[in-house]
Order: C-alpha cells, then sequence, then structure tokens
C-alpha cells in the first residue's frame, strides 16, 4: 500500500479506520509554523490541515481540542491574524 498523503485523501478518519495514523503527511504546515506533537495530532484529528482551514471553527472549539494548549493557540492566533483568517463566530 502507497503512503498516504495530503492532499490525496480528505476523509482521513474514515480511510484509516483501524489502522495507524502517519501524521507526518498530514500535519506539514502546522510543524511548519512550529506546533508542538499533541497540537499538531489534534488539528489533523479535527481534519484541519491548513491554517485556511480554522475558518470552520470557533476559537472555543480550537481551545476544547485535545492536545492544543495555550502556547499553541496563541501561536494560531499569530499566524490567522498575519494571514487575516478569522474563526467561526457563534
Amino acid at each position: 500500500m502507497q503512503p498516504l498523503t495530503y492532499p490525496d485523501y480528505f476523509d482521513l478518519a474514515a480511510y484509516t479506520e483501524g489502522m495507524v495514523i502517519d501524521y507526518d503527511a498530514f500535519d506539514g504546515e502546522w510543524r511548519k509554523i512550529g506546533l508542538s506533537g499533541p497540537a499538531c495530532r489534534a488539528l489533523v484529528d479535527a481534519k484541519l490541515y491548513r491554517v485556511s482551514d480554522l475558518r470552520k471553527i470557533s476559537l472555543a472549539e480550537l481551545q476544547e481540542l485535545h492536545g492544543m494548549g495555550k502556547s499553541s493557540v496563541a501561536r494560531i492566533r499569530q499566524i490567522m491574524d498575519a494571514k487575516k483568517i478569522k474563526f467561526l463566530t457563534s
């Protein structure tokens, strides 16, 4: 089986059911901006692969993700501000 790479398959949960996920194939953008491993995995598990994907969720939802710490949230907000991207408002 060939390695699964982004963006070849977007429904990661359905594709990898019962498999070990190769997060390296999906968390490149998050690692590039300096997020911790747990934060990267939390974002990939939530099907958020790029900074622009954060438009789909609210800040509260981001903060609730298991593995998302205060420093990772602060870094994400900094990057989003620089790119003029806003969270979903509730």
